[in-house]
């Protein structure tokens, strides 16, 4: 397993970080121990979470990843200080999620103690913003004019920013989190954070996390590169575009347990006909150098200049094994050609 540095902290993370959505949901405690123990065997030292979790969002599974990886701690309490724990405080949007309201520096504090009594650990190393206050282009809202952004007031969202981060340093010398970082943001985001830190003294963001695949590579290249410029980790997440890379949605095809097969059709936004065709030629080109799909879109993630941990999920030991099997192929020069006249020609599919 390789490791780099969580942007400019002092973390050493593996190059895979273990997602955990699913625990609570389609996976129960026992899934989750052995899916964390395989994981840690092979050296991932890394494992994200969030307060939202389990998927899909419920009220009823708001929080219990969360507490199913508290559970595997308080087993563990040994091994605590050996792996990187990243969690997430939800954004605006949900009724039941102090409801619904915008993410404050009150509400960090709050969500913070939550998420550590659930958690039963004194401290978190990555504490997040799941996603902004403000409509960013995320989940298929990157489309011309689908978000109106000369209607955001800049002014209210900065002194918002100011004071998530003034409460984030206050739990920072509490000795509750490590570092913070940001999920579903965008180079506005990124840089109006850097700048208040700069100019008030306050913490610094050394991460970001947001989709990024074979069907999905709209970050690349201007977030990424200033992202490798102002020493911000890239986590991609969903590098399996929410399972599609797998091949096993190709014809309408919905396995028993999938995620798809659980998700109404108006939540199947990558579900696209141009999607589908990038998939079966992503597929041949796998099949042509002995790659899973799976371990191609992840090997090929992997391989991107600037990534620093990819986030992977697992629903079976099967596809855990599989998957973090992807991060020892690498891509040559023959396979990315390859890759290369796919994406040209379905570069934006959903």
């Amino acid at each position: 397993m390789e490791y780099r540095k969580l942007g400019s902290s002092d973390l050493d993370v593996s190059r895979v970080c273990l997602g955990s959505m699913t625990w609570g949901f389609q996976n129960n405690q026992n899934d989750a121990d052995t899916q964390i123990e395989y994981a840690f065997d092979k050296g991932v030292n890394f494992i994200d979470t969030a307060e939202l979790y389990a998927v899909p969002p419920t009220a009823e599974t708001y929080g219990k990843t969360e507490t199913i990886i508290g559970n595997w701690i308080a087993n563990n309490r040994e091994k605590r200080e050996s792996f990187i724990l990243a969690s997430k405080i939800a954004g605006p949007g949900f009724d039941y999620i102090r409801k619904g309201s915008p993410i404050t520096g009150k509400s960090v504090k709050l969500a913070l103690d939550g998420s550590l009594k659930r958690l039963q650990t004194d401290y978190i190393d990555l504490y997040q913003l799941h996603w902004p206050n403000r409509q960013t282009a995320h989940f298929s809202k990157h489309w011309p004019n689908m978000i109106s952004f000369s209607q955001t007031d800049t002014k209210a969202h900065t002194e918002q920013m100011q004071d998530i981060l003034e409460s984030l340093q206050e739990c920072i010398a509490a000795g509750k989190i490590r570092h913070c970082g940001l999920s579903d943001d965008s180079p506005w985001g990124i840089q109006t954070y850097i700048e208040l830190s700069k100019k008030y003294d306050l913490p610094r963001m050394v991460s970001i996390q947001n989709e990024f695949n074979l069907l999905h590579t709209k970050d690349w290249p201007y977030l990424i590169e200033q992202c490798i410029h102002e020493d911000i980790a890239y986590l991609p997440w969903s590098p399996m575009a929410g399972g599609m890379l797998s091949g096993k949605y190709i014809h309408g095809a919905r396995p028993t347990g999938s995620r798809w097969s659980l998700q109404p059709q108006s939540g199947l936004f990558r579900d696209t006909k141009n999607g589908e065709q990038a998939v079966i030629a992503l597929s041949d080109v796998a099949q042509r150098h002995g790659y899973t799909t799976a371990q191609l879109a992840l090997a090929w993630c992997n391989s991107i200049d600037g990534v620093t941990s990819t986030i992977i999920g697992a629903t079976t030991m099967d596809q855990l094994k599989e998957n973090i099997a992807a991060f020892d192929k690498t891509i040559n020069e023959e396979i990315a050609n390859e890759i290369d006249s796919v994406l040209r020609n379905y570069p934006l599919p959903f």
